[in-house]
């Protein structure tokens, strides 16, 4: 019996576009940024601040050693959020209702520059913040390893002391919704273009 919902961020919940956050590295100089960013993985230094290895500043810093002209903090952090489109509102309302029904939580392979400028705010658009629509959030940087390692997924059970067999847990890249497959989470596939709310009302695991 499902009891708890384990939810993926970008892709997910929030819309995503790789393309314009390379575009706008891009305009900063940094010519090879093709090779740092992918749909469901990063590189680099792109992926030691989502799983923590690195500092803001010492990101900034590697950053820089790719661009040619000077470029500030602002400029960085700029084009790094601009990998986020945004929420779509019913998206939240939804969160709202199934938390009536379940324990809500999230796993997010994300940085903590996204998290602290855009991505919480907007989770405020409805008045309310981040925390008022989850139980519970775990994210790579602050975990210190990403999916699909097993080992972010045990810090959600262990954390929160929730079952697998009891969480349904909702992804965009298949290889994170495998993993949790093999450490006996349920599972939904959430591809392009499709709403994950429609999604659970046709599960019949739900």
């Amino acid at each position: 019996m499902i009891k708890n919902l384990l939810f993926d961020l970008g892709g997910v919940i929030m819309d995503i576009r790789r393309e314009n956050c390379e575009e706008a590295f891009r305009s900063l100089g940094m010519a090879d940024i093709g090779e740092f960013l992918g749909d469901y993985g990063q590189k680099g230094p792109f992926a030691d601040l989502e799983a923590g290895k690195v500092s803001e500043s010492e990101f900034r810093k590697a950053v820089r050693l790719h661009i040619p002209c000077q470029v500030t903090d602002e400029d960085i952090d700029r084009a790094l959020n601009e990998f986020l489109i945004g929420i779509p509102r019913k998206r939240l309302e939804k969160l709202r209702e199934l938390r009536r029904k379940y324990r809500i939580y999230m796993l997010s392979n994300t940085n903590s520059i996204m998290w602290d400028r855009d991505i919480t705010k907007a989770f405020q658009q409805e008045g309310l913040s981040v925390n008022d629509y989850f139980d519970g959030i775990v994210t790579s940087y602050e975990a210190g390893c990403c999916k699909p390692d097993p080992r972010i997924f045990l810090t959600v059970t262990e954390r929160f002391g929730i079952a697998p067999e009891e969480t349904l847990f909702l992804d965009d890249s298949q290889s994170n919704v495998e993993a949790a497959s093999k450490l006996g989470f349920g599972t939904l596939h959430v591809p392009p273009g499709s709403e994950y709310y429609e999604l659970i009302e046709q599960s019949p695991s739900i």
